[in-house]
């Protein structure tokens, strides 16, 4: 076979490894958690844009929500168009668009390595790091805005290192930060464009000598397709706009506030890869003539990059140090394939042994586990529970083989065992894990649907109560305020559906009016002993006649 031939074939090998272990990673039992109040409230703006075909000016619950851009909620709305109120289908548009955002990352780290099995190495890690898998299974916003910058960045690199203005590639890294900002806003901008460029330029010292007015057109493009929609919003709700960015700026210094050093926690969000994480940060400063030293280099500081950035930020949350996975998993990446081409050293072997052992006994160590846990409790079939133990130790076993081998460590078999790992507990693992802490009398206020007589009916809550918008999704409608003490008020609604935390036969009982109990609906999906648990969530449904 002719090597171009060959190189490309090769090609079309990773990229299906990459699509399989995507598919384990983002697609499997994406369905065992319910939605969170994030996705309820992206959702249920998706829900009001089908309805009321707002899809210019969003709404949620009747009221304005333009504090986020809408191009996910556009997705999403197209989504329930065709598959109306289903969460899994709309988890698998996120799924995609993790999916892409490895997919990038593979071409990116390919394309600077020089060489694809080092990008294939990479994405892997990427699609298996545990804040990745969270994002790209939950139908949350963040893993579109990364995604996109995350292609943009790939194109800016093609058109950097070609001769030429490369026009069209600038162009499309334009448009792609377009899209990102639509996605987000600025997030992805501050968090990994950024970095990103800091770290290209510091490195790479790549010019810009004869790009200078494609870079400008890329700026023009990213500016058009970010702003276009922020400036129609402007024309119809410039006092709202006004206040949401004094509400959005405000939240950035006031809300969730964190100590600076509070992201120290990152590598947990590398999941399995935690270990691995840390000593590719160590080694970093240990091995002075690794392979791929320069890349490297460029990995760190942007990683570096993003850190200081985030912690500057005073609002922190876990699910913000998404976008530090990327440069993450391409550090980590790297470190691998030092392990895998020239692991030479006895306190490298010694290391690189130690951190897969205490993986190999986390792994040996879920089947007992899942026996005193479950099984025993009858939640898991013999079936699941003998396979899920014969996976985990077969994989715990060619692990130990690899790492133990008369012709010393064979690290190539330890990262397919752990990638291998990662599969089998999102197919196998992730149904009892998740129902570890669901509640299993949860009883949603989607059933009321199942009563022919509330499909025309209005619905409201009482207004002394706090609604919460879970209820609002789960209910597939908007629900009105009503104060249960104005009797004129009541009068004008009938027939309607009322919402309480309180009884509705004590609050309408001097009403003159008809209540046909529906019954009492539970919409917390967290166990009932766990101290996160929401009483608003908790509520009587009637028809008031």
């Amino acid at each position: 076979m002719e090597p171009d031939k060959y190189k490309k074939l090769n090609r079309y090998i990773h990229f299906g490894i990459i699509l399989i272990v995507c598919f384990f990673a983002f697609f499997i039992n994406n369905h065992v958690i319910p939605a969170d109040i994030m996705e309820s409230r992206n959702l249920a703006t998706a829900q009001e844009m089908v309805a009321y075909g707002n899809y210019l000016l969003p709404t949620l619950n009747g009221e304005p929500r333009l504090e986020k851009p809408p191009l996910p909620t556009w997705i999403a709305a197209g989504i329930e168009q065709i598959a109306p109120s289903n969460l899994v289908v709309q988890r698998y548009a996120t799924g995609l668009s993790a999916t892409l955002m490895v997919l990038f990352l593979f071409l990116l780290t390919a394309r600077l390595a020089r060489k694809h099995t080092v990008g294939l190495i990479s994405a892997l890690i990427l699609a298996t790091m545990v804040r990745v898998v969270l994002m790209g299974q939950n139908a949350s916003w963040d893993i579109y805005s990364h995604s996109f910058m995350l292609g943009a960045i790939y194109f800016m690199v093609i058109a950097f290192e070609g001769k030429g203005a490369q026009w069209g590639y600038f162009l499309f890294a334009g448009f792609f930060i377009g899209l990102s900002f639509l996605s987000k806003g600025p997030i992805s901008i501050y968090t990994l464009l950024i970095p990103f460029l800091l770290s290209y330029f510091i490195v790479f010292r790549k010019g810009v000598a004869g790009k200078k007015a494609a870079i400008a057109g890329m700026i023009i493009i990213g500016l058009v397709v970010s702003f276009w929609w922020y400036g129609y919003t402007w024309l119809y709700q410039s006092e709202f706009m006004v206040s949401i960015m004094r509400k959005e700026s405000t939240a950035w210094l006031n809300y969730s506030v964190r100590p600076w050093y509070y992201y120290i926690q990152f590598p947990a969000e590398a999941g399995i890869w935690a270990l691995y994480m840390v000593a590719s940060i160590v080694y970093f400063f240990v091995n002075k003539k690794m392979a791929y030293r320069k890349e490297y280099i460029f990995a760190f500081i942007w990683f570096l990059a993003s850190l200081l950035l985030l912690s500057i930020v005073p609002e922190k949350k876990a699910r913000y140090l998404l976008p530090l996975m990327i440069p993450g998993a391409m550090l980590t990446g790297f470190y691998m394939v030092q392990m895998i081409t020239a692991l030479r050293t006895k306190g490298e072997r010694f290391v690189f042994r130690f951190i897969t052992l205490v993986i190999v006994l986390i792994l040996a160590a879920l089947p007992i586990a899942l026996y005193i846990l479950f099984y025993q409790e009858n939640q898991v079939s013999l079936v699941i529970f003998v396979l899920a133990t014969v996976c985990s130790w077969a994989i715990c076993l060619f692990i130990l083989f690899a790492l133990f081998d008369k012709k010393g460590v064979r690290p190539v078999n330890v990262f397919i065992g752990i990638i291998l790992a990662m599969m089998m507990i999102s197919s196998i693992y992730l149904i009892p894990i998740g129902s570890m802490f669901l509640n299993e009398d949860l009883h949603s206020i989607r059933l009321i649907h199942e009563n022919e007589e509330v499909g025309g009916l209005d619905f409201y809550y009482n207004e002394n109560e706090e609604l919460r918008v879970e209820l609002v999704y789960e209910a597939k409608r908007r629900i009105y305020k009503l104060n249960p003490d104005d009797d004129e008020a009541i009068k004008d609604a009938l027939p309607f559906v009322f919402i309480s935390g309180e009884s509705i036969e004590e609050l309408m009982s001097s009403k003159n009016v008809t209540i046909e109990h529906l019954g009492t609906y539970d919409n917390n999906w967290k166990k009932k002993d766990d101290k996160h648990r929401n009483p608003n969530l908790v509520r009587e449904v009637a028809i008031i006649k």
